[in-house]
């Protein structure tokens, strides 16, 4: 009988150790299938559900960019005769930051660059540091369109651009994504993790120092 139980007892050992050692296959593949190494070697990992939730990010902001964004970006102020501004209309600039806030694609960092940028162009024209007549390109930015430092784009290219070089630390990320039609064409992002959710953080097109060049 006592060697009866024995072998029970090594035949449940051997059930719970090959359990054990099973789980923990699995466990190593799971983290295997979800984690991606990175170029620079530096970084250890990302987890693939990292990488979804901010491509989803981009590609949502980017068709509201494109379908149901307003564009009052920066709207200026003319003097009486009309020919000439002489500042930032700051009642639209509120609203416009309103916003950008109700969308939830953007951190208090993006939020508060864009506000720092409007203030320094709304400074820079009453102070006659920059001028700015009717007609003319704005001076400040790089005459083309600061969402995405294009001129032209194609159609619906919100649905198959692409993220490259992705790097996340931590609850940080950087990357740059491109269209197919451009080769070479590509353009920063960078992103932060806000009460668990990804959010914009900066994009290249709102540089602050850039953007406001004289």
């Amino acid at each position: 009988m006592k060697q009866l139980k024995n072998n029970k007892t090594q035949k449940t050992l051997k059930t719970s150790k090959f359990l054990i050692s099973f789980s923990l296959l699995l466990l190593i593949v799971f983290q295997s299938a979800n984690a991606v190494v990175l170029e620079n070697k530096k970084d250890a990992f990302y987890f693939k559900s990292d990488k979804q939730e901010i491509e989803i990010l981009v590609k949502k902001l980017y068709e509201w960019v494109e379908t149901k964004n307003s564009n009052n970006d920066f709207n200026p102020l003319a003097n009486k005769k009309g020919d000439k501004y002489i500042g930032l209309d700051l009642n639209a600039h509120k609203k416009r930051l309103e916003e950008l806030k109700k969308t939830n694609f953007f951190s208090q960092q993006f939020l508060d660059n864009y506000n720092k940028i409007a203030l320094k162009i709304d400074s820079n024209l009453k102070t006659k540091k920059i001028e700015w007549f009717e007609g003319e390109l704005p001076p400040f930015g790089n005459d083309s369109n600061p969402w995405c430092n294009c001129q032209d784009n194609p159609e619906n290219y919100w649905k198959t651009m692409a993220i490259n070089h992705l790097k996340v630390e931590n609850n940080s990320a950087s990357f740059d994504w491109t269209w197919s039609w451009k080769g070479d064409f590509k353009y920063k992002v960078k992103t932060v993790k806000e009460n668990g959710v990804w959010k914009i953080a900066t994009l290249e097109g709102f540089d602050f120092n850039d953007f406001t060049k004289i």
